[in-house]
């Protein structure tokens, strides 16, 4: 098969491939595939993993990781995360306070819960640096996702002109600087325009007025 015929085969099947997992997502109705009763499976399955960081042999959405950076070769890392939906656990003050100033529900996280799963698995992998992550489902208490981790010291990383790049120290931590996909869009900086003058470079940077 030629290179330009073996391209289109790839796209068609990551068309399909997305189309797919979009359904499942949105549980469309089919004649062919019950979609809602393959999502509730995938979520007893990775309900019923132990653990809430875990290393996975592959994406299970591989169009969506790709788009985001991975390589099926050696120092690419894949790990499951999931993470508890709903506001933080805040302890109810022992001090007198009336019913109103309480202040212990609904109060939210300062960052995403996709922010808390990168941070978890770069975590638990140390030596490892979080590319970026992406959402696989969802069910009344977790939220799941895959994040793509590498090691910027494997050989093959560094002779990869794509991806080397993340061996500089200006990437070291990333994850906790908030400079993934989905730390940038957290931090606001996917706004432009009017409203966003406070944003840039950072919140810090700018006494936390944008918040």
């Amino acid at each position: 098969m030629g290179k330009i015929k073996w391209c289109k085969f790839m796209t068609t099947a990551n068309n399909y491939i997305k189309e797919t997992i979009e359904n499942e997502y949105n549980k469309s109705k089919d004649e062919n595939y019950n979609y809602k009763q393959l999502y509730s499976n995938k979520l007893i399955d990775y309900r019923a993993q132990k653990g809430s960081v875990i290393r996975i042999p592959k994406p299970t959405n591989i169009p969506r990781a790709r788009e985001l950076g991975y390589k099926a070769k050696q120092g690419f890392v894949i790990v499951f995360v999931k993470v508890r939906k709903g506001s933080g656990l805040i302890k109810k003050p022992n001090m007198g306070r009336r019913p109103k100033r309480v202040g212990v529900n609904k109060i939210t996280r300062r960052i995403s819960i996709q922010r808390i799963a990168e941070q978890r698995a770069g975590k638990q992998f140390p030596n490892l640096e979080v590319l970026n992550s992406y959402y696989v489902g969802e069910d009344g208490q977790k939220k799941y996702y895959e994040v793509i981790l590498v090691d910027p010291y494997n050989p093959s990383i560094l002779s990869d002109k794509d991806i080397n790049w993340i061996f500089s120290s200006a990437h070291k931590k990333r994850v906790e600087r908030g400079l993934t996909s989905a730390g940038k869009k957290n931090r606001g900086l996917n706004n432009k325009g009017r409203g966003a003058e406070k944003i840039r470079p950072s919140l810090r940077a700018n006494s936390r007025k944008a918040r």
